[in-house]
């Protein structure tokens, strides 16, 4: 028996070693392919460039950045208050049964294809931002709105789940000195939960941030720093997928490069979420 247990405790090791590994790899094969056009340009000009030609040998990836981060705060805008409201209805407010039909239905947001938000984008949010703003259409509100919707499930089961670890007690105290229900969800419950729901918000900032399918078919895909919310906008992730089918020598490896800078962010963001809910149960 101790034998047996020696072996599936060696199995589930290299299970989780095989894990590490193949992000170890991925890693290793970004950086590789990246390194050596960051070394050749540098990386201030690399990341403060403002003009793209990979034929002219310019690689300037600023405007890119500022509108990753432009379509990435629009997002978090539209979408943070919403889920946020919404995990505090299912967990302080609604009904067991409300609780039972409408939480599975948020989460089967999350297993919608991108494509789809893009394709409902195209066909409703593009023609009512083009009637109502003028422009084409294909701007960073309208990416703001699609990936708003789409990191409604991350914050909204994150922000549920925080809430709902809070001990009832909490809520049971507030209510016997006098305190209303929102006054107990406000200002004892969401305190408590701060940590929790911070890591929820950082999670659905990094999913937004990595989204392309839904930026290509939405985003107009302009090389200029959008100065207003109805401008057309290329993301780091949508400029990787529409040139790396072609791109060939110096380009490539830009395009990699790219890869580099977008995964550092989201490794940065990861990071902090990983650090705040740690705290949070240190707490």
């Amino acid at each position: 028996m101790i034998e047996q247990e020696k072996w599936i405790k060696f199995i589930l090791m290299l299970i989780a070693c095989s894990a590490i590994s193949a992000l170890a790899l991925i890693t290793f094969f970004i950086f590789w392919e990246g390194l050596p056009v960051i070394w050749k340009i540098g990386l201030w000009d690399f990341i403060s460039g403002l003009k793209w030609a990979p034929t002219k040998g310019k690689f300037g990836i600023l405007p890119m950045i500022v509108g990753s981060f432009e379509v990435t705060f629009g997002a978090m805008i539209l979408g943070v208050p919403l889920a946020l409201l919404c995990a505090i209805y299912l967990a302080e407010f609604a009904s067991p049964r409300t609780r039972n039909i409408l939480k599975p239905a948020i989460e089967v947001l999350a297993g919608i294809p991108s494509v789809v938000y893009g394709f409902i984008g195209m066909m409703v949010i593009v023609p009512f931002l083009r009637n109502t703003f003028g422009g084409s259409g294909f701007s960073v509100a309208g990416c703001s709105i699609v990936l708003g919707i789409m990191i409604l499930p991350t914050i909204t089961s994150i922000s549920f789940d925080a809430l709902m670890a809070i001990p009832r007690t909490y809520r049971e105290g507030s209510l016997a000195l006098g305190a209303t229900p929102w006054q107990t969800v406000k200002m004892v419950v969401l305190p408590a939960a701060k940590s929790g729901i911070v890591a929820a918000v950082i999670l659905g900032m990094g999913r937004a941030i990595g989204e392309t399918m839904a930026v290509i078919m939405i985003a107009g895909n302009s090389l200029i720093i959008p100065l207003t919310p109805f401008d057309p906008v290329r993301t780091l992730t949508s400029n990787i997928a529409l040139e790396m089918g072609y791109a060939t020598g110096d380009h490539r490896q830009a395009l990699f490069a790219t890869g580099i800078i977008l995964f550092v962010v989201i490794m940065c963001l990861n990071s902090l979420a990983n650090w705040i809910a740690n705290k949070a149960v240190a707490k």
